[in-house]
């Protein structure tokens, strides 16, 4: 049985126009073509450090081809990347950390669902480790990936400050 999710969706109105969209995403995150897997951020709350952005699966992904012929399936891996950059857009963004915030681990990952072409995959994110020294950040952020109102992935991605 999946835990319950970091926040409660049914209090943030999921049709409203982003707070941030793909083309503020762009001057934050430095992904761009196959590897920009984050369109939107809806909603955060800075004093409770949780954010909620999505990614909308579309027929035209890289990995559709090749990741499972005739029933295309977002690879986990690719969820959890998601997941990456919308922990260091919020951390970037809201928290105004300065720099190249770096993936450096993942822990705790469990894939639940799957994800296909045509969904949306909301992305909850919640930084519960954000430490500082000198010019050194580390941090932690819980993440859920929820699709249809079921829990997609659920994991605890790390980063660093690489430049």
């Amino acid at each position: 049985m999946p835990p319950p999710l970091l926040f409660d969706l049914s209090n943030i109105d999921l049709t409203v126009e982003p707070v941030f969209d793909r083309e503020a995403i762009e001057k934050v995150n430095p992904q761009r073509y196959e590897m920009q897997q984050l369109d939107a951020i809806l909603w955060y709350d800075k004093k409770k450090s949780q954010v909620l952005g999505y990614k909308n699966v579309t027929d035209k992904e890289f990995w559709i081809r090749g990741h499972i012929p005739q029933q295309p399936l977002m690879p986990g891996v690719i969820m959890i990347e998601a997941a990456a950059q919308l922990s260091c857009f919020f951390l970037k963004e809201v928290f105004q950390e300065p720099g190249f915030i770096g993936f450096a681990g993942i822990g705790e990952a469990k894939f639940r669902s799957m994800v296909e072409p045509g969904q949306s995959l909301y992305l909850l994110g919640q930084i519960i480790r954000y430490k500082k020294r000198g010019r050194r950040t580390h941090v932690e952020t819980r993440v859920q990936g929820v699709v249809n109102g079921k829990m997609a992935f659920e994991a605890v991605v790390a980063g660093m400050r690489v430049i």
